[in-house]
């Protein structure tokens, strides 16, 4: 795990090319505290931040093959680089190396840009082909690992992080209106766009072939699919139970390759069904003291240490866990948004910060952590609620369907305050549109854009006639509507929420913001795939979500823990900023002057929301995610827009 910068082209002369890389680089040095390197020649800089992970002695970045015409610089890990390094060897390629960077270049060397598809990992890599004067960049399938970059006088400058493009003399930070207007509908921009204006991201399983006179090439190599709802043969029509033992065995296997490393591994322990299965996982092909990590509540409402701890017991792990209070979440909200580099509409990825940095305090680079379960095998309650509010669109007169919702959710206690005529408004979104392809989202999409209520009149203006739906909408695959419905909901979670958000602000960026590399056994493709051929009825059975996962793993869970409802991870939100311990940076980053100054919200509104999250006990999902979503703009406004060097907002990571 590292983090890579870069150009392809003819950089203004600034700077000299080697000084213009490691100002790059230096930008992202925690992503690689361990090593860094350059590689320049004409018309190319490769930069490398290094993280040890596999070999150690000898895997250092950029790195050249034998005969010096293919340089690479690589972030994150090829888990089959065994494999492939012993099919490559078979056919006569030498190497002189133990590292999974080498077999990038000999597999390319073999296939060219095909190489890809050898991979099992998370990667993100730019690869330098001098023969034919060409900068290939790819990404892995899933979005794990980040690839971001810009254009510059014809120049393309590329990086793991915008801000090592923001290290380039003349590439200023920019917030783009449309992507802020996409976090405030879906809570991610969609890719290839970001937070800022003209800085890309290479979109998941793709890859882009760059040429001398500026030839360029995005495209695909991987695509999530479903089968045709309609077609029985589309779908494994073997058994539950050899399905599940299938499925058992992928996943065991998943997670073997996953613990290849030179360096101790980890895992993170949640309590829910996801983490659990990887650390016993682990325990299972790995016999004796794990260590684990986990992070607890002050308040029960997001506390779930008593299941932390009941698999600690089973498991008999070395754990630690750290405390994560309010006031500790307001503390190191800044940090957070600049590590992210991206508004956010919950404090979620706060504590995951605190946790990393808990991680790498314990000398450890590598844990394995159950991201990826509950959308490959629809655990989330969205997925219910759509199935739900399809039931209740069948009859929408009757009056006792809508208070099945009252069951979806019994870890919020302010939805249980809520009126009836509450609920069946936000569960009734869209209830009448069943075949818009957005159907199972719209209550979400709905509750998020309320925020929108604080947008400036300019920010308004400019996004006139612009309808963040329509645009996700055409983002769709062309057999998309063939799908079942669970297939559509789970492409949207899948495709767009999970690398959009969950593993990068919750993931990959508050993890290497403390040079700590997440694996994501869930997240195997092999996994992927496998899991879209299950039929639907075994994924939800009823309204029992994960079925078939749970019984594939049955044999390494307590039953407790096992057959535990699904409580999603969450933190407390507006109330981290207000009451007596407020952070200071609060008042100052809402008040009118700051608001007035970055133009995205209207002062007086976004003082009256304040005054009303500050005065009330309970804060609505709608006034807490516009609180949360407009603080974390403001930061991002002034840690790159503007820049500021203050103590508030200069990061320890940075």
């Amino acid at each position: 795990m590292c983090g890579i910068a870069g150009y392809y082209g003819s950089p203004e002369g600034r700077l000299p090319p080697r000084h213009l890389v490691g100002r790059m680089v230096d930008a992202i040095a925690h992503r690689g505290p361990d090593e860094s390197g350059v590689h320049v020649e004409p018309g190319v800089g490769l930069g490398h931040a290094r993280l040890s992970i596999v070999d150690l002695a000898s895997g250092q970045q950029p790195m050249a093959n034998a005969a010096g015409d293919l340089v690479v610089s690589f972030n994150g890990e090829i888990f089959n680089h065994v494999e492939i390094r012993a099919e490559l060897a078979a056919r006569g390629h030498v190497f002189r190396t133990g590292s999974d960077t080498e077999v990038i270049l000999e597999a390319y060397a073999a296939m060219g840009p095909a190489c890809v598809d050898l991979f099992n990992g998370d990667f993100a890599f730019a690869l330098f082909d001098r023969r034919l004067n060409r900068l290939m960049l790819a990404r892995d399938r899933m979005g794990v690992r980040p690839l971001f970059y810009t254009w510059r006088n014809g120049c393309l400058y590329f990086a793991s992080e915008a801000k090592a493009l923001f290290a380039v003399p003349g590439i200023d930070a920019e917030v783009d209106p449309i992507a802020l207007d996409q976090v405030f509908t879906f809570w991610f921009p969609l890719a290839p766009r970001t937070p800022f204006k003209d800085v890309l991201e290479l979109p998941p399983g793709h890859l882009m072939l760059a040429e001398a006179g500026g030839a360029v090439v995005v495209r695909p190599y991987w695509q999530l699919a479903f089968p045709d709802a309609a077609d029985a043969d589309g779908y494994d029509r073997r058994s539950e139970g050899e399905i599940a033992e299938e499925l058992h065995d992928l996943l065991l296997d998943a997670t073997r390759i996953r613990l290849r490393a030179d360096v101790p591994v980890g895992a993170y322990l949640s309590g829910g069904l996801d983490s659990s299965i990887i650390a016993a996982a682990v325990h299972r092909l790995v016999p004796g003291r794990l260590r684990t990590f986990s992070v607890t509540f002050e308040t029960p409402e997001f506390d779930e240490s008593a299941w932390q701890f009941e698999m600690v017991r089973a498991l008999g792990t070395d754990h630690m866990a750290i405390p994560c209070r309010s006031a500790d979440i307001g503390r190191m909200f800044p940090d957070v948004i600049r590590a992210t580099e991206r508004p956010v509409l919950r404090t979620a990825p706060a504590p995951l910060f605190a946790l990393s940095e808990l991680v790498h305090d314990n000398g450890f680079k590598v844990v394995l952590t159950g991201e990826g379960a509950d959308e490959v095998f629809a655990g989330y309650d969205i997925f219910k609620e759509a199935k739900l509010r399809r039931f209740c669109a069948r009859q929408p007169d009757s009056k006792w369907r809508p208070r099945l919702f009252e069951r979806l959710y019994p870890y919020l206690p302010g939805l249980k305050g809520q009126s009836q005529s509450y609920r069946q408004a936000f569960f009734g979104a869209g209830m009448d549109e069943t075949g818009d392809p957005l159907f199972s989202h719209m209550p979400r999409f709905k509750t998020t854009a309320g925020a929108k209520a604080f947008y400036s009149a300019g920010l308004r203006g400019q996004l006139a006639g612009y309808d963040a739906l329509d645009d996700l909408r055409a983002s769709l695959p062309a057999d998309f509507m063939r799908w079942h419905s669970l297939a559509q909901a789970q492409y949207l979670e899948t495709a767009f929420l999970l690398p959009g958000y969950i593993l990068s602000a919750q993931g990959d960026r508050v993890a290497m913001a403390h040079a700590v590399e997440g694996r994501f056994p869930f997240l195997d493709h092999r996994v992927v795939e496998f899991a879209a051929k299950i039929p639907p009825r075994l994924k939800m059975k009823g309204l029992r979500e994960k079925h078939i996962l749970r019984q594939a793993m049955a044999d390494l869970l307590p039953g407790t823990i096992g057959n535990r409802t699904k409580q999603p991870y969450r933190a407390p939100d507006s109330q981290c900023f207000t009451g007596a311990g407020a952070p200071a940076y609060v008042g100052e980053m809402l008040s009118a002057d700051a608001v007035a100054g970055a133009g995205l919200f209207d002062p007086r509104a976004v003082g009256k929301l304040a005054t009303k999250v500050t005065g009330q006990n309970f804060v609505g999902f709608r006034d807490n995610m516009a609180f949360v979503g407009i603080l974390s703009t403001q930061l991002l406004d002034r840690a790159f827009v503007r820049r500021a060097e203050t103590g508030i907002i200069q990061s320890a990571v940075a």
